[in-house]
């Protein structure tokens, strides 16, 4: 028998909440080091790596748990593939935290160093964009979805998720022209991604217009 998604939902919140968690004392739990007697802002200059690749990396992860928190809205129904495919999805976000940690630690090294890890970054958030359209692919095919569900906002989401890998992978080339480029490249999709588009939730104002026209 299929079960409701709430479990699932539950338990995946719990994981992102975790990862959040343990990636802000991995990349943050030590303060500048203050060796040979530098200043304060002089240290906290030198750290730098480790505090843009944890705003980064927190910007996707929270770009994460929003798609997540999207899309499962429209989920009614769950049955093994589809808790597979989450499984496989939470795979990559709990690797965010040891891709973010080395990104931090090699930014500053040599090229084919900074090349390396940053494969490694990509690996992970490629792997969780294509998990989210593994998810919508087996929610749609297995009619997992609410049934009033207008067929071409199920389409609309599919195409913007399949967007997604897409621009991944044009981020990372930028990594051959430069690390750092190539990191802002991946907050900048964040970027693109809050806006509002299908499958987002609609504002406060525009539920209220919709409430009154009805």
């Amino acid at each position: 028998m299929a079960r409701d998604p709430a479990r699932v939902e539950t338990f995946s919140d719990g994981i992102f909440a975790v990862v959040l968690t343990v990636m802000a004392v991995e990349l943050l739990q030590y303060g500048p080091a203050r060796v040979g007697g530098r200043e304060l802002p002089e240290a906290l200059v030198d750290a730098w790596p480790a505090y843009l690749a944890y705003v980064i990396t927190f910007a996707i992860a929270g770009q994460v748990w929003l798609g997540h928190h999207n899309i499962w809205r429209y989920v009614v129904r769950v049955d093994q593939m589809l808790l597979v495919f989450n499984l496989l999805l939470l795979l990559f976000v709990a690797a965010i935290p040891f891709t973010a940690d080395l990104l931090a630690d090699n930014l500053r090294g040599s090229a084919a160093e900074q090349r390396l890890t940053a494969a490694l970054y990509l690996g992970t958030v490629l792997g969780e964009a294509v998990c989210f359209n593994l998810i919508w692919w087996c929610a749609r095919r297995h009619r997992l979805l609410h049934p009033d569900l207008d067929p071409q906002l199920t389409r609309a989401i599919a195409r913007r998720l399949l967007l997604r890998p897409l621009l991944y992978l044009v981020a990372f080339a930028f990594v051959f022209v430069h690390p750092v480029l190539s990191l802002f490249l991946y907050l900048v999709l964040v970027v693109l991604y809050l806006i509002r588009g299908p499958g987002t939730l609609p504002s406060a104002a525009t539920t209220a217009e919709d409430r009154s026209a009805a």
